[in-house]
């Protein structure tokens, strides 16, 4: 059973700080005694390799205090701390995308080359006034990004995937596929995952949809997280692998690592793209056919969106019961012809009528999430995959959201049953899981 908990308070602030000053408020001469410090430390830069992080900003402070002094430059407390704060975050860290990466308010970063740089908040874009110098600056970040990982973006190679070390899932893409500059995507994850009670509050799903789905994980019921993109498919799927029982070995297959599990017996793996040679690269395929020699009691994989949806479904059909995956969806219609398609592409030649019957007989619940108009996600549908009737696939709506007109600029709304039972009630029963009548009931 679960406890509510009040939603987050919602705030449309788009001003950016560092320290105590507003990006608005940056005037050359700052630029200058930047640009100073900076050039004093790369003189010393044999010595500055080997210090720790705080040594480092300890000798960044006693360069710009003496900068000030030469300079004969006088500010009062608050700007000369905020002015020393902007420079070590340029120097050490991600420069103007600081604060923004500090802000728990925000999901996503959009960099449109160096002056023109988005935030999602709360599922809404918003336009920030945070700029970076100019391309060459955002360059320079962009490499102290994906650096320490041994990637690299240049004309050569001008798209990459990264990680930061918080574990946020980056993306690059430069000149000449970019015609605006530098572009970079910063997807940004909850320091502290979402819970069953945070959806449950956000109104994401419903409290007897909450229950429903955790009996379903526990009973080892196959199931695909579905939506478009930013929908939460991937804060949903973390949610509902919570429920895996502490005793299962766990192994997660991901193009980054987001999944957040807290079972003690728990495998990750991540793809490897390709080198600077274009070699070595290891494809979510190859962990997914993996992982099945490693014992798995569960597979969660972290998005299917190529021939890996098959070797997914033959895991779900040989002994991997409860195995959970997203796909990138309109419906949970559109779900199955998708990875009917993702079957296709893993080059087997397979009969369209025996990719279907793979299909129906592995995913047994499908749960499709949507963002809306206000910016809000939901839990639009949940659906059973029957089985087969002649060539065709059979669905059947289990939950279903009913939509109810827009109230000051908020979607209403009620995720309601269709009054149906799903047919692997019964997988449910046989695992000491007893679901309420009215939990279904219209």
């Amino acid at each position: 059973m679960f406890t509510n908990r009040p939603a987050l308070k919602k705030t449309t602030d788009t001003t950016a700080t560092v320290g105590q000053l507003k990006f608005s408020d940056l005037k050359k001469e700052f630029y200058d005694v930047r640009d100073k410090v900076q050039q004093v430390l790369l003189n010393d830069n044999s010595h500055n390799e080997n210090l720790d992080p705080q040594k480092l900003r300890d000798k960044i402070e006693d360069i710009y205090n003496q900068v000030l002094t030469e300079e004969n430059l006088l500010y009062n407390l608050s700007t000369r701390k905020g002015i020393l704060n902007w420079i070590l975050a340029d120097i050490t860290g991600y420069g103007p995308l600081e604060p923004l990466l500090s802000d728990e308010e925000i999901t996503e970063i959009m960099v449109n080359g160096h002056d023109q740089i988005y935030v999602e908040r709360f599922g809404k874009i918003e336009l920030t006034e945070v700029r970076f110098e100019n391309d060459a600056h955002l360059m320079r970040v962009i490499d102290r990004i994906i650096s320490p990982i041994g990637r690299r973006v240049d004309e050569t190679s001008p798209m990459v995937d990264a990680r930061l070390p918080s574990g946020y899932r980056v993306n690059a893409i430069i000149s000449p596929l970019s015609l605006v500059g530098p572009v970079l995507t910063i997807r940004k994850f909850a320091a502290k995952p979402f819970t069953i009670q945070d959806l449950i509050a956000n109104n994401t799903i419903s409290y007897a949809l909450a229950n429903f789905l955790k009996s379903c994980v526990e009973a080892r019921v196959n199931i695909v997280v579905s939506g478009g993109t930013g929908t939460g498919k991937s804060t949903f799927l973390n949610v509902l692998s919570s429920f895996i029982p502490e005793d299962e070995r766990v192994i997660t297959i991901e193009d980054t690592a987001e999944l957040q599990m807290h079972q003690p017996h728990v495998v990750r793996l991540e793809k490897r793209p390709p080198n600077i040679e274009s070699k070595g690269e290891i494809t979510i395929r190859q962990l997914l056919i993996n992982a099945l020699r490693m014992r798995p009691d569960r597979i969660i994989v972290g998005e299917c969106r190529g021939g890996e949806a098959l070797d997914m479904l033959q895991a779900m059909n040989t002994g991997h019961d409860g195995s959970m995956t997203t796909v990138h969806a309109n419906s949970p219609r559109d779900v199955l012809r998708r990875i009917e398609t993702m079957v296709m592409m893993a080059g087997m030649e397979l009969p369209l009528k025996a990719i279907r019957e793979q299909v129906a007989s592995s995913i047994e619940l499908v749960i499709h999430q949507e963002r809306l108009k206000d910016g809000t996600r939901k839990v639009t549908k949940v659906s059973e995959v029957q089985g087969m009737e002649g060539d065709t696939i059979v669905m059947q709506d289990l939950f279903v959201f009913q939509f109810a007109g827009i109230q000051n600029g908020i979607v209403k709304g009620v995720l309601k049953p269709t009054g149906l039972r799903p047919q692997f009630l019964e997988k449910l029963i046989a695992n000491g899981i007893e679901i309420p009548d009215s939990v279904f009931e219209k």
